[in-house]
């Protein structure tokens, strides 16, 4: 198993290296150096911030759009909650995140617009050696496993969906993201819509408070902490994950199949979009019809203040950004956006 996703995932492992060889900065720099004061910049340079899951597309479109326009982008992957914050702040040109806006970070951030700029989705990985073939989860078990009721890989319900398997009874140990998170916020959605004690218990939110596990900072963290701990099971973008040469589950979805994350289950999943006035779009636990749909897919917004003095600067980028950059998704098991999407993308950038 590990195998044949490695192989199906080489390029997305070479580009995660590159990734952390410069830390998310397309010449090198840290990823928060320079935050400060982005507002006053030159134009020839925009500084972005948040959602660690989008970081490995970032990361591709940073030099051939500074090579073809003369614009340097940097970006630092501090987790959702933070680009959130830095872009209310103004300290940053644009945020990105992985949870849309909330009513009250939409007042706070004083006319941003949020806009779908990539697709991905939230694995469920882990480390257990020695199985035959990829596990198998469903939404409730994984509920279970984080509500701390399941406490070994032997539990009858996780056996239950793996005939054939022969699991292990190493210890359940859950990890999360300890950080504000989009990949939380993805997970959390897609816990609530499956399993009503975890609604009513915990919640949805970029930061919930845990019934068990321990917590780690960004998708780095918890993939660090999942290789290193037997036993171990944590959510982590796919980006990251594939990179990382993480194992990770199927997961059931609605229509009752186990579906693998990639490129197009994650597109299937986009096929059911939804979207408010206010660009968000929820693809978590998509209807049974869309039988091909991983469960825990989520699109990742750019965040732009109405107000920024470098607007002129900023709408080009997007807008090379939902077009011509999608062609690296597909190698980091992203989805390219929809064309019922990129068309709405570009109205928002138009009218910014």
């Amino acid at each position: 198993m590990q195998t044949k996703r490695t192989l199906r995932g080489a390029a997305a492992a070479a580009i995660f290296v590159s990734l952390a060889a410069v830390g998310c900065g397309g010449s090198g720099k840290s990823t928060t150096s320079g935050v400060a004061g982005a507002q006053t910049t030159q134009s020839s340079t925009l500084v972005g911030a948040g959602s660690t899951l989008v970081a490995p597309l970032v990361s591709q479109w940073q030099s051939p759009y500074s090579t073809a326009h003369g614009v340097t982008v940097t970006y630092g992957a501090i987790g959702s909650g933070g680009g959130i914050e830095q872009v209310t702040a103004k300290t940053v040109d644009f945020g990105a995140s992985d949870a849309p806006l909330s009513g009250d970070q939409a007042k706070a951030c004083g006319g941003c617009v949020q806009i779908p700029w990539a697709l991905a989705a939230t694995t469920v990985s882990y480390n257990l050696k020695g199985l035959s073939k990829p596990l198998r989860l469903s939404g409730p078990v994984i509920a279970d496993i984080y509500l701390g009721t399941i406490k070994t890989w032997n539990d009858p319900r996780i056996q239950h969906l793996n005939p054939g398997v022969r699991l292990p009874a190493t210890g359940v140990h859950p990890i999360y993201r300890s950080d504000a998170s989009g990949d939380t916020y993805a997970f959390t959605s897609f816990l609530s819509q499956v399993s009503p004690v975890w609604k009513s218990k915990v919640g949805v939110s970029t930061s919930v408070s845990w019934p068990t596990g321990s917590g780690e900072t960004k998708n780095s963290g918890v993939s660090a902490a999942i290789q290193s701990t037997p036993g171990a099971v944590g959510y982590v973008a796919i980006g990251n994950a594939v990179g990382a040469n993480l194992t990770y589950a199927d997961v059931q979805n609605r229509a009752g199949a186990f579906v693998e994350p990639s490129s197009k289950s994650i597109a299937a999943a986009a096929q059911t979009a939804h979207f408010a006035k206010d660009n968000s779009a929820s693809i978590v636990d998509p209807p049974a019809s869309a039988k091909a749909a991983y469960p825990i897919s989520t699109f990742t917004y750019v965040i732009v203040p109405r107000s920024s003095s470098k607007l002129s600067t900023i709408k080009p980028f997007l807008n090379y950004a939902i077009t011509a950059g999608q062609q690296f998704a597909p190698a980091l098991e992203f989805a390219p956006l929809p064309q019922n999407v990129i068309a709405k993308d570009k109205t928002a950038i138009n009218g910014l």
